[in-house]
């Protein structure tokens, strides 16, 4: 006879895939951040939300978590994924090029918080293994829910981005030793405190050692073996066993499995086959967070805010407000603008949830109290959920704190009087290009760029590319437009190339305006707005596609060549067409016949 399934088991695995595939989509569509969406989904479905209310109304056995325990080993599974791959971002490159910020600013930051927020803790009553404690994880950021908001916005490149990254990496490291720290004090109370730290870190430092000398002598031949297989399935399988293999290692020897796992992802980051175990764990990543991200919502208890509506709300400000100081204070110190300090501090002034995981073990350890634990993991819950928002305000009080600087001698050269001439709008890698070709075929042209920073390189090696913001009718006027054969736009985003066409075509009706086109549509929509040929990314790749395709087949160049421009006329023709009735009600309808520059 079959043994008896623990249906409540999975009715709870049921409620997270269910958040996992239905809800965080949702999220997703809207806008919102898939991290704060298993945290709200946490807290609604969890024990503390709805939850609690099963006796009340049973229907919700099917919708709620009724017991933590039942995901809480899949959740430590998402926290020893979380390390391994915090430890495969902490390669030694990465880390000796942005030494001055991680060292520096981050290292400052991590120590000032902890030391200020414990001092708080203090004085508002709690011991000083306590306060030691809630500073140390309260001084840390969220590593995830910062990354993805700033990825999401396109603006990890930013000064803010560098320095937000950069502070975060210092927090990852600071990790190790704030769990070891909670182990040591959580150890065997018959022997001192002394005794304790003397056993955990020979403990640690064997354990560590050891899997350092078996990762080194063995993870790359293992990878190298399973790479020549050729099996996506089996790479998949390796980097799960090494994962998990020196997370047991590692608890095997008294230490966290998240340790082990950290180990294991900084010993694979300078191999060969980081970018493939980046790829193969990706989804179990993926999964296994959001499961944590679901547990660590179920921590929010929304009674609080019945309980201690004040002291909640203070503890959120203060919480933020203490660390924004300290961030912008540091960074200005470390010659970050005006801006970009505000909206590091912004970004990280917010809770992580390394917190969850140190006062948590805190909690298990009998360090910490229930009901302070409970509270401290709420604040950190709210003010996480505020990173969204703080990012908007950070981007909206930046041109308040713009700081005016000196333009470079040579953004203020100004082109010189020019007939006949192509204007060159964009000098990036695809500008950079056009203006190559009309070199070799030796055709006067203007090249212009609004990039203040790399203008002046452009010069220095040679090439006459002008700064300014081609939207602005004065600046075309001056490069010469009036008296200009052909306007050529190179830059990437639709809305500046709709803007600068719109301009140059209300100046100009008989130009002729060959612009950078993203897809068809855009394509359409460009030629409805007046210029003289699109050039679509998508239709333009996939005709290099086949033209190197045939060739490669054994195909003749010539009639492969002429076939190529066929097919380029036909979708001109068919682009041009689609455009013509959307063109024939605007003002700027009357299009010159395409022409060749001489």
């Amino acid at each position: 006879m079959a043994a008896p399934i623990n249906i409540d088991s999975y009715s709870d695995a049921l409620v997270v895939l269910g958040t996992a595939g239905i809800v965080v989509p949702l999220m997703r569509r809207f806008g919102f951040s898939t991290v704060i969406g298993y945290m709200a989904a946490g807290a609604i479905l969890g024990p503390l939300g709805l939850g609690s209310l099963i006796n009340a109304f049973p229907f919700l056995y099917w919708v709620t978590v009724v017991d933590a325990k039942n995901v809480a080993g899949i959740a430590e599974l998402g926290v020893v994924f979380l390390l391994f791959v915090v430890g495969m971002e902490l390669s030694y490159e990465r880390l000796k090029t942005m030494r001055r910020l991680v060292f520096g600013l981050g290292s400052l930051q991590v120590v000032l918080s902890a030391a200020v927020i414990g001092g708080i803790a203090a004085l508002a009553g709690n011991s000083a293994t306590v306060s030691i404690i809630l500073g140390a994880c309260l001084a840390l950021s969220s590593t995830a829910i910062v990354i993805e908001v700033l990825s999401h916005q396109g603006r990890l490149a930013t000064a803010a981005g560098r320095a937000s990254f950069a502070v975060l990496l210092a927090q990852d490291l600071a990790v190790i030793p704030i769990l070891l720290f909670v182990s040591i004090l959580g150890g065997d109370t018959s022997n001192s405190v002394t005794a304790n730290l003397a056993l955990t870190l020979l403990n640690a430092t064997l354990a560590v050692t050891a899997i350092a000398i078996v990762g080194r002598l063995f993870l790359r031949p293992l990878f190298r073996l399973v790479a020549s297989a050729g099996t996506i399935e089996l790479f998949v399988a390796a980097t799960l066993f090494v994962i998990v293999g020196t997370g047991v290692a590692a608890a095997l020897a008294g230490l966290s499995m998240a340790l082990g796992a950290f180990i294991a992802g900084l010993l694979l980051a300078e191999t060969e086959f980081r970018k493939a175990i980046e790829t193969a764990a990706g989804p179990f990543k993926g999964l296994l967070l959001g499961v944590f991200f679901f547990t660590v919502g179920m921590n929010i208890d929304l009674r609080e805010l019945a309980r201690e509506p004040f002291w909640l709300l203070a503890s959120v400000v203060g919480l933020i407000g203490i660390k924004v100081l300290l961030l912008t204070g540091l960074a200005r110190i470390f010659r970050l603008s005006w801006p970009a300090a505000i909206e590091t501090g912004l970004l990280l002034g917010p809770g992580g949830e390394f917190a969850f995981v140190g006062i948590g073990m805190a909690t298990t350890l009998g360090l910490i109290d229930s009901n302070v634990s409970s509270f401290t993991l709420t604040v950190t819950s709210i003010t996480m959920t505020l990173i969204p928002a703080l990012s908007l305000v950070a981007r909206r009080l930046m041109p308040r704190f713009h700081e005016p600087r000196a333009l470079d001698p040579e953004l203020t050269v100004a082109p010189s009087d020019v007939a006949g001439h192509a204007i060159v709008i964009g000098h990036g890698r695809v500008g950079h290009v056009v203006c190559s070709l009309l070199d070799r075929h030796s055709y006067r042209y203007i090249a212009v760029d609004n990039d203040a920073a790399a203008v002046p390189a452009y010069r220095r090696s040679g090439r006459e590319v002008f700064y300014g913001n081609a939207t602005e009718p004065e600046f075309l006027k001056i490069c010469g437009l009036m008296d200009a054969k052909a306007v050529i736009v190179t830059v990437a985003g639709k809305a500046d190339i709709d803007e600068i066409v719109k301009q140059v075509r209300a100046l100009r009706t008989d130009i002729v305006i060959i612009s950078r086109a993203r897809d068809a549509g855009h394509a359409r929509h460009l030629y409805a707005i007046g210029v003289t040929d699109a050039v679509p990314e998508t239709i333009e790749a996939s005709l290099q596609l086949s033209e190197a395709a045939l060739i490669g087949l054994g195909q003749a160049a010539g009639p492969v060549i002429a076939s190529i421009h066929e097919k380029r006329d036909e979708f001109r023709r068919e682009l041009q067409e689609a455009a013509a009735p959307k063109a024939s009600g605007s003002t700027h309808s009357i299009r010159p016949k395409r022409s060749r520059l001489p």
